[in-house]
């Protein structure tokens, strides 16, 4: 839920802040005086471009902050804070911001931490659903209606299409290697050549795993050959030798007086010189191994050099170091075989790629079956929607067909009907409105008036978000090309829309302002800075109601009619509300 807003410096908007409560919240006020901002902070705050244009003349930069309260059920929330590394207040509410700067630049914050724009859209994503006048006219668009569709149909279509799309990409990659097979036979007859010169080049070298590592350490050693040899003798003399002085002959001497000796002080020192001797001996042997492993001169040094420059001449151009080159011989054989059996390799894709069709096929099926299943029972909850939105015998339609598919290479067959594989399926759903009972239907996008569209929308989200409760739709003038008792109808709605979801809406229209449960309006004066206009957002009384909807209903805010009128209109709202 939004349980604040606070906007500094966008729009007409020098400063204002307002708090939102659960239920039904209304914007009004006066054209011009900034109802649109409020609706554009909202936007940025969901992650839309920052537009410097936004930016209140003469200030630095724009600021929207909003203060959310997380849903009940918020693990999926939860998470995206957390990795965010966002943070929540005391209360459990976290404040999301927005600065866009007059050069067009833009930052965001989540839970006081500074976040990619993307971070705050997906939260506000989850939280958020504004629906503005081009929202309207986007649901013309059958991607947008398809989309509404599998909506409604819940993880029942959106499981399968996830599925589709995966399946779909992969057939797609197959087709593709597919076709670049048989179109590119000179170019992999060219790549063939160089992988084997590569594949020869470095078998004639025949480097071992971590060859060159090991190569460095030894041409280390041989380069300081006799004085690496001189300390190791000198040190296994001093450990082992056999002249008597050795660590280790006076170590056996000490074990020797301390096992014989008579105080029990000096025994107790006896396992401890044992302890030391056997330390040491192992030192010997080591030393005596490591002198047994030098060359006995340095002539091989050269053949060593030789060697690593060998192996420099592979690594400079296969890869970084000598495991890495193996790998690229691995990989390269690898290539070659299937080049070099290109009749097998294509007839291998070809059963891949009908593999994957029978998979596409089948997945776009169960999808079509059901968005069919689905489009009924949407067809009906919405029409009866648009019943009580004063359009009485209209109805919507909902059709899903399948796309067409001629030389197609996506073309699958679903019901003995071949049709296309689009990227969401190969439905192709259309939303008609049916004028009167008996008519054809006509698709909305040539046959719904302005208003009509409204209704149909907001008929649609009503329908949409039965199964949910707990997020913030923002409605901007979706009243648009609406009045009379159309309007009282919509203003109904959104009110029994409000009962799952916090509601807010900007609209001119006093029947709709009448039924919300917050009345904020918007109004401006000149008093701002240099004698700029500015705007204020003010939380209205009953009473401040009743002037504001006289004004909304006639601009008759200080008559007595206009007040009756305004008055009549709210408690007529009210005694709905409380009967609904």
């Amino acid at each position: 839920m939004l349980e604040e807003l606070s906007i500094r410096s966008l729009g007409v908007l020098e400063s204002a802040s307002a708090q939102f409560h659960p239920g039904f919240t209304v914007l009004t006020g006066e054209t011009g005086a900034g109802k649109t901002m409020i609706v554009t902070s909202l936007r940025l705050l969901s992650g839309a471009r920052a537009d410097a244009g936004r930016v209140r003349t003469g200030d630095a930069k724009a600021i929207v902050e909003g203060r959310f309260r997380l849903p009940a059920d918020r693990g999926d929330v939860a998470a995206m804070l957390d990795d965010a590394g966002a943070e929540l207040d005391d209360d459990d509410t976290v404040i999301a911001a927005r600065t866009v700067n007059a050069d067009g630049r833009s930052r965001a914050h989540l839970g006081g931490r500074s976040v990619p724009v993307g971070t705050l859209a997906q939260l506000t994503g989850e939280l958020l659903a504004i629906h503005g006048q081009n929202d309207q006219l986007r649901l013309i668009r059958p991607d947008q209606q398809r989309g509404a569709l599998d909506r409604y149909s819940g993880s029942a279509a959106t499981t399968v299409l996830k599925k589709y799309r995966a399946a779909r990409t992969e057939w797609v990659e197959i087709l593709d290697e597919l076709d670049r097979r048989r179109a590119n036979s000179r170019e992999l007859a060219q790549e063939a050549d160089r992988l084997r010169f590569g594949i020869d080049e470095i078998a004639a070298v025949a480097p071992e795993p971590g060859e060159d590592s090991d190569l460095v350490t030894t041409i280390r050693r041989m380069t300081d050959l006799e004085e690496i040899r001189d300390t190791a003798v000198r040190a296994q003399g001093i450990v082992a030798g056999s002249d008597g002085s050795s660590v280790i002959d006076g170590l056996g001497t000490v074990r020797s007086l301390l096992e014989s000796a008579s105080d029990d002080a000096l025994r107790e020192l006896y396992p401890r010189v044992a302890e030391a001797l056997t330390v040491v001996a192992d030192l010997g042997q080591e030393l005596t191994a490591y002198l047994g492993g030098l060359p006995e001169d340095a002539g091989d040094l050269d053949a060593l050099l030789n060697r690593q420059a060998a192996l420099k001449a592979l690594t400079r151009k296969y890869a970084a170091d000598v495991d890495g080159v193996l790998a690229w011989r691995d990989e390269a054989e690898r290539r070659l075989a299937q080049i070099d059996d290109p009749e097998g390799s294509i007839d291998e894709l070809e059963r891949n790629a009908e593999h994957a069709r029978a998979k596409v096929t089948e997945l776009a099926g169960k999808l079509h079956s059901q968005r069919v299943k689905s489009a009924k029972s949407l067809a009906s909850k919405v029409s009866a929607e648009l019943t009580g939105l004063a359009m009485g015998g209209s109805e919507l339609s909902v059709s899903v067909s399948l796309l067409s598919a001629e030389d197609d290479r996506l073309a699958i067959e679903i019901d003995g009907q071949r049709a296309h594989a689009g990227g969401d399926g190969a439905d192709r759903v259309e939303f008609g409105l049916v004028s009167h009972k008996g008519a054809a239907p006509l698709p909305i996008a040539k046959s719904a008036s302005g208003g009509e569209l409204s209704r149909v929308m907001l008929a649609l989200e009503v329908v949409l978000a039965e199964p949910d409760s707990g997020g913030v739709m923002v409605f901007d003038e979706v009243d648009a090309g609406v009045g009379g008792a159309a309007a009282v109808q919509i203003g109904a709605r959104l009110a029994r829309l409000a009962r799952r979801h916090q509601v807010i809406v900007v609209t001119h229209l006093p029947q709709v302002a009448a039924f919300a449960d917050t009345h904020l309006v918007i109004g401006k004066s000149g008093g701002g800075k240099q004698g700029k206009q500015r705007s204020t957002l003010t939380s209205l009384e009953r009473d401040e109601r009743i002037a504001e909807l006289a004004r909304m209903l006639a601009g008759l805010g200080d008559s007595e009619t206009g007040r009756a009128h305004a008055e009549e209109l709210l408690a007529t709202a009210e005694q709905a509300r409380s009967a609904s």
